[in-house]
């Protein structure tokens, strides 16, 4: 797009755009996850449920946490509640979140991890492979790169039993690395 400013000068807009911010450092990350408090964020997407029970599960079978608080926000394509964020914040030291399946949920997803992220928890935010490129820009632009999904077949929503076990697996090895750092 071309704007005139006077006679002799034209400014031209990239429509293409551009992103610029600020990278802000991730959570620090405990050394071990034994003793913690653990969020679980529920977006309310088909399936979401499924996932961060079955991973509940099979972490609690390999840590003791301090506490286990279930949270479920009620809109998968807007960002979880100041106030929400605020409360998980206070009552844990880590989170899993899920599922980013699809364009504005996954966007969310990540979001509420990085709101976290800036409050002191570290966050594992669940996502499927579709939508990797889109957890970058989301990232990129609000200006946390260091934070790594936890990353899972797609799709999600119309998966048997046995493909959610598959999936569990996977959040299970990556929310550890994650969390820790590693």
């Amino acid at each position: 797009m071309l704007q005139k400013l006077d006679a002799d000068r034209l400014f031209i807009f990239d429509p293409r755009g551009r992103v610029e911010s600020a990278d802000t450092p991730i959570a620090p990350r405990p050394k071990a996850l034994d003793g913690l408090r653990l969020g679980i964020l529920d977006n309310s997407k088909w399936n979401a449920n499924k996932l961060l029970r079955g991973a509940q599960a099979a972490l609690e079978q390999r840590f003791r946490f301090a506490a286990v608080n279930y949270y479920v926000k009620h809109s998968f394509s807007k960002d979880a509640a100041p106030e929400l964020i605020a409360q998980i914040a206070a009552e844990c030291d880590i989170l899993l979140t899920a599922i980013g399946d699809c364009g504005s949920c996954c966007s969310c997803c990540v979001r509420d991890s990085i709101a976290l992220e800036r409050l002191g928890v570290a966050a594992a935010c669940i996502i499927t492979t579709e939508f990797e490129r889109e957890t970058e820009l989301t990232r990129a632009a609000i200006g946390m790169q260091g934070l790594r999904p936890v990353v899972i077949d797609h799709p999600v929503s119309s998966i048997t039993a046995t493909e959610v076990a598959a999936r569990v697996a996977q959040i299970e090895v990556q929310a550890e690395a994650v969390w820790l750092g590693r």
